[in-house]
């Protein structure tokens, strides 16, 4: 069979049906990207129909890249939080400093030079090494870690966990009518899983959006095609712009957070999909190479850094092993540019037990630690924490990358870290000493 040759799904013991539905589960759970992306450029000043467009096409071309050339069941999208630096950050910090108008288009011109950094230290298999120098514990407390951040955010969005005026965070309302159909999915799904239904997770997503519905609580729209106007912003920035004097920390920003987020990502889900071999990531490179080119296309279509999703976690929970998961989420997006409305049927709080259960599954490498091991249990907690609290996969990475060579080395086990762990813990110490904005 053509499929069969083209993502070895023999060898990789998956199915077609296994990958399509892995593929359904991870879109659903990352298909909010689709509407809050563009609300949030929309707050720098760029249309919000072009924004959807280029946010749909550049996350369908980053999928089939890392689909067809590594053959990862890995989802990609303009990154959240990279938007945010994009939007209220970058644009403004422009505008103030050049007096322009339409400052977005000299961030757009930013965010196409990073990625142009991003192919050539791709080439050069400089990113690669990286990620393969990361140690155990760090690997381990990344997994952990993002498995807690996607299970707040589940917590989140269903209103289960809020912010509290005297703490971080405290119990919603219970009561609330979307927070108890978020609370039937997490049970119904969790049923599911118990009983060992193949694709529980978007059965979950279904049935809870379903309920919803009848109970008139999720909104359907009048129409379910539309046509975005994609002209606005393609071919839109202006990379003249952003070489002036000024403006290359903000290209250093968006290089520095997508690079280690990136990084901890894949290593993270890599680790949860059982795709690391030997401590290593295969084909590294050429998985990293799709968010590099994700970049360049999202930055001339008109959005900000497209990195991997950690919600891609959701299809590999489903049983996807191979890039046809992939080629599942990019036509699902592409197929978004024109019935955006339809896609936006699925509310958050059907997607938020996914999310929470999704979280608890990635818990399961924590076991892995060595916990009767100082120098590797604490490395590797810090980063598990700190991942969740300081809701930045980059700063856990940072975190745990500072503490592991330092305890190794003041414990005089200096020896057992690579150069590459002390260099890199020397960047991330100057980031946090330097880096203001």
């Amino acid at each position: 069979m053509l499929l069969d040759r083209i993502f070895q799904l023999s060898k990789n013991q998956t199915t077609v049906k296994t990958e399509v539905v892995a593929g359904l589960a991870t879109f659903m759970t990352m298909a909010y990207v689709i509407f809050v992306h563009p609300s949030i450029l929309a707050d720098a000043g760029m249309p919000f129909d072009a924004v959807l467009f280029a946010t749909c096409v550049s996350a369908a071309v980053a999928t089939l890249i890392m689909a067809l050339a590594a053959n990862y069941p890995f989802a990609l999208a303009p990154g959240m939080g990279l938007n945010i630096y994009f939007a209220y950050t970058a644009v403004p910090f422009i505008a103030s400093t050049l007096g322009v108008e339409d400052a977005w288009r000299v961030a757009l011109g930013a965010v196409f030079l990073s990625g142009c950094i991003f192919v050539v230290l791709t080439f050069s298999r400089i990113r690669a090494m990286i990620i393969n120098a990361v140690p155990d514990a760090i690997k381990i407390g990344i997994a952990a870690g993002i498995g807690i951040f996607i299970a707040m955010m589940g917590l989140q969005n269903a209103g289960i966990m809020v912010r509290g005026e005297q703490t971080f965070v405290t119990l919603g309302d219970l009561t609330a009518p979307l927070t108890l159909l978020s609370l039937f999915g997490l049970v119904f799904t969790g049923v599911l899983m118990a009983r060992k239904v193949k694709g529980a997770i978007l059965f979950g997503i279904i049935v809870t959006t379903l309920v919803g519905i009848v109970f008139r609580l999720v909104d359907v729209p009048d129409k379910l095609v539309s046509i975005p106007d994609f002209k606005p912003t393609f071919f839109a920035l202006d990379i003249k712009g952003a070489f002036k004097i000024g403006l290359l920390n903000i290209v250093f920003v968006f290089l520095f957070i997508d690079l280690f987020d990136t990084m901890g990502t894949l290593v993270g889900i890599g680790r949860r999909g059982g795709f690391m071999v030997d401590g290593k990531l295969p084909r590294a490179n050429r998985a990293l190479m799709a968010d590099a080119g994700g970049t360049l296309i999202g930055s001339v279509l008109g959005t900000s850094t497209v990195t991997t999703y950690i919600e891609s976690a959701a299809g590999i929970s489903e049983g996807g092993r191979t890039g046809l998961t992939g080629v599942v989420v990019a036509i699902l997006f592409l197929a978004c540019i024109v019935v955006a409305p339809a896609a936006a049927i699925v509310p958050a709080a059907a997607t938020a037990p996914a999310l929470i259960i999704v979280g608890s599954l990635m818990m399961g490498v924590v076991g892995k630690v060595r916990w009767d091991a100082a120098d590797e249990a604490i490395p590797a907690f810090l980063t598990i924490i700190a991942v969740p609290l300081t809701f930045s996969i980059a700063n856990g990475l940072a975190i745990g990358f500072i503490s592991y060579p330092l305890i190794k080395a003041f414990s005089g086990r200096w020896k057992d870290v690579s150069i590459v762990v002390y260099v890199l813990a020397g960047l991330f110490i100057l980031r946090f000493a330097f880096l203001s904005f």
